[in-house]
C-alpha cells in the first residue's frame, strides 16, 4: 500500500500549492526553463508573455533584453503576490482574536 499513500500525499501537496495568475505562472515557467539551461527558441512566445505581464515590447527588441525585463516583471509580480498573501494572513489572525 505504499503507492496509495504516495498518491494521497501527492494529491494533498498539489491541492495545497498556491495558485499563481496564468500570465505570472507562464513567465515563471519560461524563466525557470532558461535558468535550467534551455534556450528561448520562440521569441514571439517570450514577447507574448511579456505583453501579458504589462510590458511594452518592440518587435525589434533583442530577446535577451526582453528576457531581462520579463525576469524583473516576474520578480515584481511574485513579490506583490507574497505581500498580498501576508497581508491576508495578518488580517485573518486579527479577526480570530
Amino acid at each position: 500500500m505504499p503507492a496509495a499513500r504516495l498518491l494521497r500525499t501527492l494529491r494533498a501537496w498539489l491541492r495545497c500549492k498556491p495558485k499563481l495568475p496564468r500570465e505570472l505562472q507562464a513567465g515563471k515557467d519560461v524563466i525557470e526553463s532558461i535558468d535550467a539551461g534551455g534556450l528561448p527558441l520562440d521569441p514571439s512566445r517570450i514577447n507574448r508573455i511579456a505583453r501579458e505581464l504589462g510590458l511594452e515590447v518592440s518587435m525589434r527588441a533583442p530577446v535577451e533584453e526582453t528576457l531581462e525585463r520579463l525576469r524583473a516583471a516576474v520578480a515584481r509580480g511574485l513579490e506583490t503576490l507574497a505581500m498580498e498573501q501576508a497581508e491576508e494572513r495578518t488580517k485573518s489572525k486579527g479577526r480570530k482574536k
